[in-house]
């Protein structure tokens, strides 16, 4: 259990920086508009994420399903 406790913080900081560095890193198709409320014509346009932004995107779930189980384990710890 004291291993646990231990090791857990430096866990969670390197989940931290990981899903930071993912979610930067996804492309963004908002653009100014869509800061203010405004709607664009590309908005309403559904597209499929392929390569390395498929990756990206599910690294992004996996890495923030992990930092939650880490930070409910430290809860209960």
């Amino acid at each position: 259990m004291e291993f646990i406790q231990s090791i857990l913080p430096w866990i969670q900081i390197v989940l931290a920086v990981l899903l930071t560095t993912t979610v930067l890193m996804q492309q963004s198709d908002a653009g100014l508009g869509g800061a203010f409320g405004g709607d664009d014509a590309t908005s309403t346009i559904r597209r499929t994420r392929r390569g390395f932004e498929k990756t990206l995107f599910n690294s992004t779930i996996v890495f923030g399903v992990m930092f939650i189980a880490s930070a409910l384990l430290a809860a209960l710890i």
